[in-house]
């Protein structure tokens, strides 16, 4: 027993994101959404597995992520953190994210 598949993997195309692509997911959230990442896919018209959509938009293209070097406050700040809590990871970018008004 598990989990039904999100896709079928014959059909998903796999490999690196064209514009186009990246296009149709962005307005396709833009105008529904994140709600149910398995159907965003199929409703987008794009052919690609929900989990490979969803990482492409939280990684790429989400208008919230911060691409480029860290100032010199972050990065200072990532330093303090990093000799207080170590190679803890997680608690990092909880405070950076933290720190950031929407």
């Amino acid at each position: 027993m598990g989990r039904i598949p999100c896709c079928e993997k014959d059909t998903v195309k796999r490999g690196q994101w064209t514009p186009e692509e990246d296009n149709k997911l962005s307005s396709y959230i833009a105008q529904h959404g994140t709600r149910n990442w398995r159907l965003i896919p199929k409703n987008a018209g794009l052919q690609r597995c929900g989990k490979s959509c969803r990482l492409r938009w939280t990684n790429y293209l989400c208008p919230d992520l911060k691409h480029g070097q860290f100032s010199d406050a972050e990065e200072q700040t990532i330093v303090k953190l990093h000799s207080v809590v170590g190679n803890r990871y997680k608690p990092i970018p909880i405070h950076l994210m933290a720190s950031i008004v929407f």
